[in-house]
């Protein structure tokens, strides 16, 4: 999991396959770059409550540092305990809400 602003990480769908990225620079070497292309209507990407929050910055930057502080310990002594049903509980809600989402 990495921590951060999500905007900072994101990678279009052509750098992330890298096949538009490289025909696109085919392109601009022969000087025969076509226009852009409309599209398509059917591509369409929705996002969670919780994705949108983040990118809109509705949510505070701000975080409990003494709580860090109490977790970063609990993990130096060997206290920290994690509580797999409450993981597995988050998954499963997290499953659940993609394949509702999928199946629209």
């Amino acid at each position: 999991m990495k921590i951060g602003n999500p905007a900072e990480h994101s990678v279009g769908l052509a750098q992330a396959t890298g096949h538009a990225a490289a025909a696109d620079a085919g392109k601009a070497a022969t000087g025969s770059a076509a226009p852009a292309a409309a599209p398509d209507a059917s591509a369409k990407v929705e996002l969670s409550s919780a994705a949108a929050t983040l990118l809109s910055g509705g949510s505070t930057p701000e975080f409990d540092a003494d709580k860090v502080a109490r977790i970063s310990a609990a993990i130096a002594d060997g206290s920290f305990k994690v509580n797999a049903n409450v993981i597995a509980d988050k998954l499963i809600a997290n499953a659940s809400e993609l394949l509702g989402k999928a199946q629209r």
